[in-house]
């Protein structure tokens, strides 16, 4: 299920006032970079952060996202006219149109089960012209980043445009395994208290290494965090770069 902030006309702008650009942006439009006009697939692009500054920067961008709600405000913002919006998935994805795949905001996290990431991967090695790049950020689990998500640790006061101050929150409410459910809690001055519940899914850098290979990606690096650390050595972060092979991708197992 999507999150509130996604889908919900009254969360979305939160959001964006939540997550404005941020050196995490910086990393992924690093490597886009790195092949000026390239065809960029922003998997899960949101309200059109990223998308809308990768357009800027020259490159033709897809953005795709399954919330109605994210894609109109998108669509509402300046520059909006540069970038193909598409509501859907990773099914939806035309096949080898892209130089470089993206999956920011640990999007990658959200699919929980073996079978919807095991399809998503393929789906995305089907989209990336031979050669081309797929990288996406998973919060390592060694840096157990759940703990810190309590009522005290994340309480935050948020100002949106039209100057309503929202107070938000977030507490966890299962962990089991690597799977975390947890709840964000948003108090509004007019509509009142506003839950947004999700779950994510915590795989170890050997996981993501495995569904990669299977889709018919080889892994070219793995980072710890947005200088470039190691992994372990920088913010708790997997942040992972694969290149598709040359042939099909591999069988996708069955969920």
């Amino acid at each position: 299920m999507l999150q509130g902030e996604f889908r919900d006309p009254r969360l979305v702008p939160v959001y964006d006032a939540e997550c404005p650009w941020t050196r995490e942006d910086d990393y992924f439009a690093a490597v886009a970079a790195e092949t000026p006009g390239a065809r960029v697939l922003d998997l899960g692009c949101g309200t059109g952060r990223l998308a809308l500054g990768l357009a800027a920067a020259g490159h033709s961008v897809t953005g795709v996202d399954p919330a109605a709600a994210s894609l109109g405000a998108a669509r509402a913002k300046p520059g909006a006219e540069r970038v193909q919006w598409v509501e859907g998935t990773s099914a939806d994805l035309p096949e080898a149109a892209f130089d470089l795949a993206l999956m920011t905001s640990h999007v990658a996290q959200f699919l929980v089960e073996d079978g919807p990431w095991r399809r998503t991967l393929a789906d995305l090695r089907r989209a990336l012209v031979p050669g081309g790049r797929l990288l996406f950020d998973s919060r390592d689990p060694a840096d157990r980043r759940w703990e810190r998500w309590n009522p005290a640790g994340t309480r935050r006061r948020t100002e949106l445009p039209d100057g309503r101050v929202v107070t938000a929150w977030t507490e966890v409410t299962s962990v089991r395994g690597g799977v975390v459910a947890f709840t964000h809690h948003y108090l509004f001055p007019d509509h009142g208290e506003l839950l947004s519940t999700a779950t994510l899914r915590f795989r170890e850098e050997r996981e993501l290494r495995e569904g990669l290979a299977a889709a018919g990606f080889t892994v070219e690096r793995v980072h710890g965090g947005w200088g470039g650390e190691p992994v372990g050595a920088g913010d708790g972060e997997l942040l992972v770069l694969a290149r598709a092979g040359e042939g099909g991708a591999g069988i996708v197992g069955r969920s």
